[in-house]
């Protein structure tokens, strides 16, 4: 026994198809506004088969809110599927068709209403057959049916029988049927609050191994999984984890899920939980044959999260410069695995020559050369208090990250002596030579703004060792000569009567705001 469902007047909601899931397995969908299903043994839940019809009819009537589609519905049964599709679409209500009575109710209707896509046939070839049945004089259902079918074969062909057996509700064939909309979401009501994240796991492991294992039927995986908590005291509680690539293993989900359950614990008893996932389509990886294979993305996941869970979410990821100019600025961004479609259309993109630097990254080299420009400049000029005693070795700079907090003694705003004490370098002394200031500013409408002087200087150190990784300052770059003559160093070394004086070259800095001074490198 089949019954046919025609909608009238749907409205956008809870599809027809979708509707009639609630009342059968067996589901075909002919058109947006038709269905047939298959009612074999649900007389068991609904009754007789009137009864069935009758609960359709009055369920679909009922508001969107109860799971009805707010519009009437016809409702034909027939032991045939089309039959039951021609008696929903063309007759209003509930009609019932027993065995071998098709005619009874289809045999009125006009041969145009003959649903000829149900047996496969064109348009162009059912406009020839009812325009010839027009001519023999043949209107109905009924009329067509009672022709002789060796004639009918004879001259409409199979088309014509087919056509034939769907008027006389004889044709035998199979639903086709329409498979429903994967659902990767499941969700359970616990009999009592649980409020330790033990407990918790096991519902988690639970829910999680029904997930993954209709993804792996489906042959899907996921890159987002959504859990949702309903508490003891009526709040909700939600996690939430993104992926950097789709998986579907399961025990990396919970161990994942636990550990931010444990950073972002729920602030009351749990008594619902429901998990939902976005399917997408698993990431196909083929190494090459003498390639090495490298570790299991899944063991990296697992590991940025546990890093995260002792260090915090914002210390955890790959640095990303930011388009400023203040110094050293970057940000801390969750580590992604790059496509390889990305990378081979930006290889392809600067195929021509070398890659383009990003906007920040010019202009602070920039600013940079500008700088250091000035301050050979500077350092050239005879009247400058700095001078380079050896012109002919090129300066660089190397710093110290953090920079060294320092305690300067500026006499008329000029340093005059520098104490900065770190855990593995020591910088202090005198300050024989300096040029500067440099002043640099930036984000004046926001809250954080910076504004810093620059200077260069030179500390001259006496009898002291430059605690810089425990090694000794005058052990890199020197050659000395015997006989009093003179010592040379890349950054400076004289011997006078009172025996040797090495001078250091720094930059410091000190912030406008709070007025602290750092040391922010040595020059090699």
């Amino acid at each position: 026994m089949f019954a046919g469902i025609h909608g009238q007047k749907l409205s956008d909601g809870l599809s027809l198809a979708e509707f009639a899931y609630s009342f059968s397995p067996f589901v075909e969908e002919v058109w947006p506004d038709t269905v047939v299903i298959d009612v074999e043994g649900c007389a068991l839940r609904f009754g007789s088969a009137y009864e069935l019809a009758t609960v359709i009819a009055r369920q679909a009537f009922a508001s969107k809110q109860s799971g009805g589609l707010a519009a009437r519905v016809n409702v034909a049964l027939a032991a045939n599927p089309d039959a039951a599709i021609h008696a929903a679409r063309r007759c209003q209500g509930i009609t019932f068709t027993a065995a071998g009575e098709e005619l009874t109710c289809l045999g009125p209707l006009l041969v145009s209403a003959l649903e000829y896509s149900l047996v496969n046939i064109e348009d162009k070839r059912a406009a020839e057959i009812f325009e010839t049945l027009r001519i023999w004089g043949v209107r109905t259902f009924k009329e067509f049916a009672e022709l002789p079918v060796a004639g009918v074969s004879e001259r409409l062909g199979q088309d014509g029988v087919h056509l034939q057996q769907l008027a006389a509700g004889k044709t035998n064939r199979h639903l086709k049927l329409k498979q429903a909309a994967p659902v990767f979401e499941n969700s359970i009501e616990l009999e009592y609050p649980i409020a330790q994240l033990e407990p918790l796991s096991f519902i988690f492991a639970r829910l999680l191994n029904q997930i993954c294992a209709s993804l792996q039927t489906h042959a899907l995986a996921t890159n987002e999984l959504h859990v949702q908590m309903k508490l003891e005291n009526k709040s909700a509680h939600e996690l939430r984890l993104n992926l950097p690539y789709p998986m579907r293993d399961q025990k990396v989900f919970l161990k994942l899920l636990l550990l931010d359950a444990e950073a972002h614990p729920p602030t009351a008893a749990v008594v619902a939980v429901s998990i939902h996932c976005e399917p997408v389509k698993p990431r196909v990886l083929q190494t090459g044959l003498f390639i090495p294979l490298a570790p299991e993305p899944a063991k990296l996941e697992l590991t940025l999260a546990r890093l995260a869970k002792l260090v915090g979410l914002g210390n955890v990821g790959s640095p990303e410069l930011l388009d400023t100019h203040r110094p050293d600025a970057f940000r801390i961004k969750r580590f992604e695995l790059k496509d390889k479609k990305a990378k081979v259309a930006k290889r392809k993109k600067h195929a021509g020559g070398m890659p383009a630097l990003p906007v920040h990254s010019k202009q602070q080299l920039a600013n940079d050369n500008a700088k250091f420009q000035i301050r050979n400049s500077q350092c050239d000029n005879p009247n400058s208090k700095f001078k380079i005693p050896n012109p002919k070795f090129a300066l660089g700079l190397r710093r110290f990250r953090p920079p060294l907090r320092a305690i300067v003694e500026a006499a008329r705003g000029y340093p005059t002596e520098i104490n900065a004490w770190g855990k593995d370098r020591s910088v202090y002394g005198k300050v024989v030579g300096l040029a500067g200031p440099w002043r640099t500013s930036g984000e004046w409408w926001r809250s954080d703004l910076w504004a810093r002087d620059e200077w260069d200087v030179a500390v001259e150190v006496r009898g002291q060792r430059s605690e810089i990784r425990g090694q000794r300052s005058e052990a890199r770059g020197q050659r000395s000569e015997i006989g009093g003559q003179r010592l040379h160093d890349s950054r400076t070394k004289e011997i006078g009567e009172h025996g040797s004086r090495l001078q250091v070259i720094y930059r410091i800095y000190r912030e406008l705001g709070s007025g602290t001074w750092f040391v922010e490198g040595i020059y090699d």
